[in-house]
């Protein structure tokens, strides 16, 4: 059911977004959540029949509202293998700083709370499918370094990739978006890409 088409879903999974941002964190009950859509309690369990369900389903709002499948198209339509790594890096590197917020969140909740740790989860699941995607056209072409299998190969991208060392290198070295997405891709490239 698109958000578009139900006004209070779409309220609901706002509201959801901005507590999650705001550093509440594990503070999120579904109690907050309806008082900050203005519905009742009821109301938002017959959207969200569970907390679990509703933090799956902001997290994939948030694809929504900036529209990931047109981010992803690039991906899809790149020629080779090493085009497809580089744009890959480039869309995942540069939608980070939009999702970071959420990210951080449950990030932070996931020691302790199931629901949101099943949440994050999920969406890194997504992501590392995009990372196998790109490893596996690397394969086949015949570019993924022979020294990596695919399976490693796309661990480590997967890992290079996470929203940690993205955390680690803009916030806490202070690089620039640029130098991020310049350097994990030459990174990427030399780790992956045949010689």
């Amino acid at each position: 059911m698109s958000s578009a088409k139900n006004p209070t879903r779409d309220r609901i999974l706002k509201a959801t977004w901005k507590l999650l941002e705001s550093g509440e964190g594990s503070a999120v009950r579904m109690s907050d959540i309806a008082k900050a859509a203005q519905i009742s309690r009821q109301a938002l369990y017959l959207h969200f029949p569970n907390r679990a369900e509703l933090l799956i389903a902001t997290t994939k709002y948030l694809d929504e509202v900036y529209d990931v499948q047109a981010r992803l198209a690039p991906t899809r339509a790149a020629k080779t293998g090493q085009e497809r790594l580089a744009v890959w890096i480039d869309v995942w590197g540069n939608y980070i700083p939009k999702i970071y917020g959420v990210a951080k969140a449950l990030m932070a909740m996931q020691d302790s709370d199931e629901e949101a740790r099943g949440a994050w989860a999920d969406r890194m699941a997504a992501m590392r499918e995009g990372c196998a995607a790109a490893v596996g056209a690397l394969a086949k072409d015949g570019t993924l370094n022979p020294d990596i299998a695919e399976k490693d190969a796309t661990d480590l991208l997967w890992t290079l990739l996470s929203v940690r060392n993205w955390e680690l290198l803009r916030q806490e070295c202070g690089w620039s978006q640029d130098s991020y997405i310049t350097m994990v891709t030459q990174l990427a490239q030399s780790a992956l890409v045949k010689r």
